[in-house]
């Protein structure tokens, strides 16, 4: 299996991109990813998950153009073909209860974040090798 990279910004809408300086004209319809890649390959999302929770519930959110569902519904598309999914989140453990879009993001990759340390990272090897 290749690995694959691709980018987001805050939330996960209906696209991606692999080259941050040409977001704008290179995205790839995460449906797309969907059909292409199969249901075994290990999807890993990084970012701190702190949002305002409209962009995880509402059907545009996103602060960059018109999103036609809300980006909850993208990322529960996600975790429903990928059988295994994990969210790395940097902000301190301890401190993700503060932030409501944490809780939402949490919930919808079904407690699969783990902080970015070196014990969360191993957490999350092990559970993307289950």
């Amino acid at each position: 299996m290749s690995l694959k990279y691709f980018y987001f910004h805050n939330c996960v809408y209906e696209s991606v991109w692999e080259d941050n300086r040409r977001r704008s004209q290179e995205r790839f319809l995460v449906q797309d990813i969907i059909n292409k890649y199969t249901s075994d390959y290990k999807v890993i999302f990084v970012g701190d998950a702190t949002m305002a929770p409209y962009e995880i519930t509402n059907a545009g959110g996103s602060i960059e153009h018109w999103n036609e569902e809300p980006g909850g519904a993208t990322i529960k598309k996600m975790c429903a073909h990928f059988s295994r999914v994990a969210w790395l989140n940097p902000v301190t453990q301890d401190h993700w209860h503060y932030t409501q879009s944490i809780g939402l993001t949490q919930e919808l990759v079904h407690d699969k974040m783990y902080p970015m340390t070196l014990s969360g990272l191993g957490d999350a090897i092990k559970a993307l090798t289950k």
